[in-house]
């Protein structure tokens, strides 16, 4: 059973996602709250697969709370779900650390879908969203020098960065290389601690921000 929390600071919004959640066979909503200070609190308290996040609320917003998550419950996955694409609050959300970032116009069977590879450890990005990540990485007048972590990583660590950074969970990068999902977990552990990232959506960046993944790559 996939346990969430739910953070907005609107009452219908929370109603509504909680049925949307209540379809889903494998997913229980522990905890509801209505800003930053309670999601942090429920985090604490329940410990969820994923906690998905409002970001604009009174008081302690969604990027506060997201940071302070992730500093004191690194396990807890945080999925970001906004009205807001613009480009502070992406870029500002995923420097929380973040592990993915919807839209609140996102169609109810994709929020399930995202919300279970969330807590399997995918990266689930809206495509607006996404546009904007790559057209920064566009924007930059010339690559910066590659890193002498990237240079480190194995041709077996630079194939399961790859898929990482598209996305991909560990199962479904196990299946794709043909390595138990135990021995994927290894590798990706490997790579953060090589990178001196924090957790997947870092490293993910990372990998766009060089050029190990691109937006052609599929």
């Amino acid at each position: 059973m996939i346990r969430v929390v739910i953070c907005d600071d609107q009452e219908l919004v929370c109603e509504g996602l909680r049925a949307i959640l209540g379809t889903a066979p494998d997913i229980e909503v522990v905890g509801v709250g209505h800003d930053g200070a309670e999601a942090v609190e429920l985090a604490g308290k329940h410990r969820p697969a994923v906690v998905l996040m409002d970001l604009k609320m009174p008081g302690m917003n969604g990027i506060q709370a997201t940071r302070q998550i992730k500093d004191r419950f690194p396990e807890v996955r945080v999925l970001a779900l906004t009205t807001y694409d613009a480009d502070e609050w992406v870029f500002d959300a995923i420097r929380a650390g973040a592990d993915g970032y919807l839209l609140k116009d996102t169609p109810r069977a994709r929020l399930i879908e995202a919300l279970r590879g969330t807590a399997t450890g995918a990266t689930h990005v809206d495509p607006q969203v996404a546009g904007k990540l790559f057209a920064r990485v566009a924007q930059q007048a010339a690559p910066p020098a590659e890193p002498a972590a990237l240079r480190s990583l194995s041709e077996r660590e630079l194939e399961v960065l790859r898929l990482l950074a598209r996305g991909l969970s560990n199962a479904d990068i196990a299946g794709r290389l043909y390595l138990s999902e135990g021995t994927v977990r290894n590798y990706v552990s490997g790579v953060l601690s090589k990178l001196d990232v924090a957790d997947r959506t870092q490293a993910a960046i990372l990998a766009l921000q060089y050029g190990v993944v691109g937006p052609g790559d599929g």
